[in-house]
């Protein structure tokens, strides 16, 4: 009996194994936050080789937007990486078919080539933005995203005391119906991306 009793026990326990392993559940669910539609700025800023460049020229069927800064120890790095590796898990049509731009909130020190030698550290490929911090709170705020100045520092920078962490999706039409915050894993950003590409989530 007691022999009986370990082989069910055993026996439930591959069974969540391999509930916890298979494909469905929270994986299939889409993990981004709907809202009500923003439309982002036409305000110009520059790319990493400081060619002018404004969110309504991208171009992709998904464009995914982040406000970081290149100095930021904690949930910047964490956002980076967890997008770079949900872009690396995309079929490669998808993934051609997606931009990830990265907005500095902090221009004083995240000039063109500090903004590309940061980001080449995540992947190729990845367009980064500067530009005065007048025009950058600009474009931010037709998305909703803060971005506080701060304290300026000795060094020219500034102690952002404040920016949001969160992933915007812009889509061909520039205006964003969806994001994500940053607890968003890479396998729900992937699955998340994968939908809308494929027309089974909304995007604008």
């Amino acid at each position: 009996m007691f022999a009986g009793a370990s082989r069910g026990l055993a026996l439930v326990a591959s069974l969540l194994v391999l509930a916890g392993c298979g494909g469905g559940g929270s994986s299939s669910a889409f993990t981004g936050i709907t809202h009500a539609p923003y439309s982002v700025s036409d305000v110009a800023l520059q790319d990493t080789d400081g060619t002018s460049y404004a969110l309504t020229e991208a171009d992709k069927p998904l464009t995914l937007v982040f406000f970081g800064y290149t100095h930021c120890d904690d949930y910047c790095p964490l956002v980076m990486n967890n997008l770079s590796v949900a872009l690396s898990r995309l079929s490669k049509a998808d993934r051609e078919d997606v931009d990830l731009v990265f907005v500095t909130s902090d221009p004083a020190r995240d000039t063109g080539p500090v903004l590309r030698k940061y980001l080449d550290r995540y992947g190729s490929g990845f367009v980064g933005l500067t530009g005065e911090l007048d025009d950058i709170v600009a474009v931010a705020r037709s998305l909703a995203v803060s971005v506080d100045d701060g304290t300026k520092l000795p060094d020219g920078g500034y102690d952002l005391t404040s920016h949001s962490t969160t992933i915007t999706a812009l889509g061909p039409d520039h205006t964003s119906t969806v994001l994500w915050d940053m607890e968003t894993s890479s396998a729900e950003f992937a699955a998340d991306f994968t939908a809308i590409l494929h027309g089974k989530a909304p995007l604008s």
